[in-house]
């Protein structure tokens, strides 16, 4: 992929010209993390790798459902996971349009997106009636909607190698003050939660926003906020400039620098500790829980001939951990699911999707990726149940047992 060639040369190049960086105000210190708070803008974020902002986030669950009265945990409930993958994320809009059509696409109870997922979640949290946004976005635009890029030397003497204002006025032309009043109203009165990654890169840890609480607080403030943090999400390191936050810590000010949530995790779902700290406290659940999972992304291994030449092989490796990564957060998320009790249902494209892919953000390959979602979907996707491997393992493991016992009798 281009862009994953750009941030292996952006970071070799910095790795050899040690250049100076740029002027910022101090990172928030490791021991201050979980005390900073945006003014204004108190109690949005939750640093999931520890236990006091996993315990904060089933605080606010139980505040949720406690204002909603009787109609608190009722009914089942549908999980809603959207991957990272650039323009792969065609793949999901069209399936989440499709899905629509076909009829029996539920209201999720929680939506969680990353990079180009976390561009989607909101539309697709607030469901059909944004359907033509997602079309529309996901078959229409080109790298000039995206990024500015930047002069080889600018880049490496910058934050990164291109300049993503006009993914930000893109995200601003649909995320406006009406978009949060609806996003609130889900949240407050629905119970219904959406959650946006993005990886804080100072203290290398991956950062859940709480979106809904953000909308709730509804200022103009808020507003930047919630585009900056899909802004943030969607940032590749190296390649678009990171996103800054102001943070203050006992009235002292501090900054974070927050790049792609694909940096940390290219999909998730809720922590394992939540669910474990609600049985705990013995919180009521909904009998019915399903997980939707949207992997914007092959999961077979593609051949390509690489290069032999320094970018070539390091963006091709680049490009290799990062389906590992997520093929290993596909694994994570369903032995949670299996722990928990929650049905697993993967979606992903298959190796039957061959449109010849020659930039990132090719309007023609987008095109093809939604309509192939988008088919699927209303065919009726066949979901898969395991993560890729897996009952082929499973099968091969059976088979084996079975041979080993008529071989003892």
């Amino acid at each position: 992929m281009r862009l994953l060639s750009l941030t292996a040369c952006i970071a070799l190049s910095i790795t050899l010209l040690g250049c100076s960086s740029l002027e910022r105000k101090s990172a928030v210190p490791a021991q201050s993390l979980s005390k900073a708070q945006i003014a204004g803008l108190p109690s949005v974020r939750y640093l999931i790798s520890t236990q006091a902002s996993v315990d904060a986030l089933v605080a606010d669950l139980i505040q949720i459902e406690a204002a909603r009265g009787k109609q608190a945990f009722a009914g089942d409930a549908n999980f809603l996971a959207l991957s990272g993958g650039g323009d792969d994320g065609a793949f999901g809009a069209g399936l989440l349009v499709g899905w629509s059509k076909q009829g029996s696409r539920p209201a999720f109870n929680l939506v969680t997106g990353i990079s180009t997922g976390a561009l989607m979640a909101p539309f697709a949290y607030l469901g059909k009636e944004y359907d033509p946004v997602l079309q529309q976005v996901y078959t229409s635009i080109n790298p000039k909607d995206v990024y500015i890029q930047r002069g080889i030397l600018s880049g490496i003497f910058s934050d990164g190698l291109a300049d993503s204002t006009p993914l930000y006025q893109l995200i601003s032309k649909y995320v406006d003050a009406n978009f949060l009043k609806k996003i609130a109203y889900e949240y407050n009165t629905n119970g219904r939660w959406l959650l946006i990654g993005t990886t804080n890169i100072d203290a290398g840890i991956p950062v859940a926003w709480n979106m809904g609480r953000i909308a709730t607080i509804g200022t103009p403030e808020a507003l930047e906020l919630f585009r900056r943090i899909m802004l943030a999400s969607a940032s590749i390191p190296g390649a678009f400039s990171p996103v800054m936050f102001d943070f203050l810590v006992d009235g002292q000010a501090f900054q974070e620098m927050h790049v792609d949530g694909g940096a940390s995790t290219q999909v998730f779902l809720y922590p394992s500790a939540a669910a474990q700290k609600a049985n705990e406290l013995g919180i009521k659940r909904r009998f019915n829980r399903q997980a939707y999972i949207i992997r914007n992304s092959r999961l077979d291994p593609r051949w390509n001939e690489t290069e032999r030449r320094t970018i070539s092989v390091a963006g091709r490796a680049i490009a290799q951990l990062i389906q590992t990564q997520g093929i290993g957060d596909l694994y994570r998320i369903y032995a949670m699911a299996k722990m928990d009790q929650v049905g697993f249902n993967l979606a992903y494209i298959g190796s039957d999707f061959n449109e010849p892919h020659t930039e990132e953000f090719d309007t023609k390959y987008m095109n093809a990726l939604f309509q192939y979602g988008y088919e699927h979907a209303v065919n009726g996707y066949a979901w898969s149940k395991y993560p890729p491997g897996y009952k082929t393992a499973m099968d091969s493991d059976g088979e084996k047992m079975t041979l080993k016992k008529k071989n003892k009798q």
